[in-house]
């Protein structure tokens, strides 16, 4: 900034500061006409820094109604890099009187950028009437024009705003439903929930899968007769689990562990016996012991079929309370591969954070070592180990990281252990000899990676 400039910008600024002294004095509530004309001219003026400057007295200097409708009155008058700037600052106001001069910006502007900002300051100055034109723009437009509108959509205030939102689904293309949905998942709309049932149950994987992403946090227990039917509908794979995950979540909400099962089992007493069955994966991740007798009923049937589906339900338990039941199977199954099934499940849940002490999970985990015959299995539980983060898990990993066939699970084990800082800052002489072993020892270069870096006390951050 040249010297004239700089001249000209104090001699700005010091009328400004006169004015505005001037206000004070006279306690004057609304702005000055000249005081706002002043502030304009630097809003127009090509230096970024003026204008900034200018927008911090938009921002916090001109108080009154009066002074909102003056400078929207003026965005169409500015160059575009000001028209931005000043939406924002008016919606940094908060006076929603600017709401119209914002929407006459929206619809004439050429400048993606301008709109955006509009777009944006609509998320403060707007209200439930503009949902349908942010929509619109979310559909559309290019990345910052839709990163806008979605912005707007979540902070637009008010119950009236989330039901407007909710009205847009029916009317909106898939591959806008799954964007308004996520919406009103973050917006907490529970009112959307019959919305998202037929949704969860449509044609569209996306929107499907979106839709029973919102209900696992949307829904309450007395939706679970409706969620019933979107499982049945899901496909077999990761939609059916995220459907069933979903339902688990809901009956889980505000209940007791021996009640969460009890609104998923009136629903099965209306279905047939095929749905039923299909329904004991789902009840398996509720839990519980009304839960439980009813899959023990599937346990204990002749027929392959349903005692197979009897098992996966307990491979799905929420809890370790299930532990002597699969440890049972894993032991005496007529059937291998059911052994093996049930065997896998009781590597699952051991180390759950479900209640128990640390060294109550140790104690379980290495029952279930113990068990294992195969060192694939016991490689399985050596790493679902680290999920337990005390020293005598430590302990019960370091010597494994001598044997051939389970040393790189033990390496990864320990390394994930040190990660712990508050674990592994007191006990440096035990962590040490473990983190020198594991880089003499391990193949993975970014498992060497973390033990050097422990070892010398700094951090690692996971990758996304």
């Amino acid at each position: 900034m040249n010297a004239r400039r700089c001249a000209w910008l104090a001699t700005a600024w010091v009328a400004i500061a006169q004015l505005l002294g001037a206000a004070a004095h006279a306690g004057a509530e609304e702005t000055s006409d000249e005081l706002i004309q002043a502030v304009v001219q630097l809003l127009r003026d090509p230096d970024k820094d003026i204008r900034a400057l200018a927008l911090d007295q938009v921002r916090s200097e001109l108080p009154g109604e009066a002074a909102t409708k003056a400078l929207a009155a003026e965005l169409p008058n500015l160059p575009a890099e000001a028209q931005a700037g000043l939406a924002g600052a008016l919606a940094d106001r908060g006076d929603r009187v600017a709401r119209a001069a914002i929407l006459a910006l929206v619809d004439a502007t050429p400048d993606e950028a301008v709109r955006a900002a509009a777009l944006e300051s609509l998320g403060t100055l707007g209200n439930s009437n503009d949902v349908k034109l942010l929509v619109g723009w979310l559909g559309r437009g290019t990345e910052a024009i839709r990163a806008a509108a979605r912005r707007s959509l979540l902070r637009l205030p008010g119950d009236e705003a989330v039901a407007a939102l909710a009205a847009e689904l029916k009317a909106a293309p898939p591959e806008l439903q799954a964007s308004l949905v996520d919406l009103l998942k973050e917006r907490r709309g529970v009112e959307a929930v019959p919305q998202l049932l037929e949704l969860a149950v449509g044609d569209d994987a996306k929107v499907r899968g979106a839709a029973i992403s919102a209900l696992a946090e949307l829904a309450r227990p007395a939706d679970v007769p409706a969620m019933v039917a979107v499982v049945l509908k899901a496909p077999r794979g990761a939609e059916r689990d995220a459907a069933e995950r979903a339902v688990a979540a809901v009956c889980s909400r505000g209940a007791e562990p021996d009640q969460r099962a009890l609104p998923l089992l009136a629903a099965m007493e209306k279905l047939t016996p095929n749905e039923r069955l299909a329904l004991l994966s789902t009840l398996g991740r509720v839990g519980g012991a009304p839960a439980l007798a009813v899959v023990q009923q599937s346990l204990a049937d002749a027929d392959f079929n349903r005692h197979e589906l009897g098992l996966r339900a307990l491979c799905n338990w929420p809890d370790a309370s299930i532990a002597p039941h699969l440890a049972h199977l894993a032991a005496s199954d007529e059937h291998p591969a059911h052994r093996r099934l049930a065997l896998r499940a009781l590597v699952r849940i051991a180390p759950l954070d479900d209640g128990r002490s640390d060294a109550e999970r140790l104690a379980l985990l290495r029952s279930v070592f113990e068990m294992c015959e195969s060192p694939e299995d016991k490689a399985l539980v050596v790493r679902r180990a680290a999920a337990i983060r005390s020293m005598e898990t430590l302990r019960f990993v370091t010597p494994l990281l001598d044997d051939p066939q389970l040393a790189q699970a033990a390496c990864e084990t320990v390394v994930e252990l040190a990660h712990d800082r508050p674990l592994r800052e007191p006990h440096k002489a035990q962590f040490h000899p473990a983190l020198d072993k594991v880089i003499a020892t391990s193949r993975d270069p970014v498992v060497v990676d973390r033990a050097e870096r422990y070892k010398r006390g700094q951090t690692w951050r996971r990758p996304r």
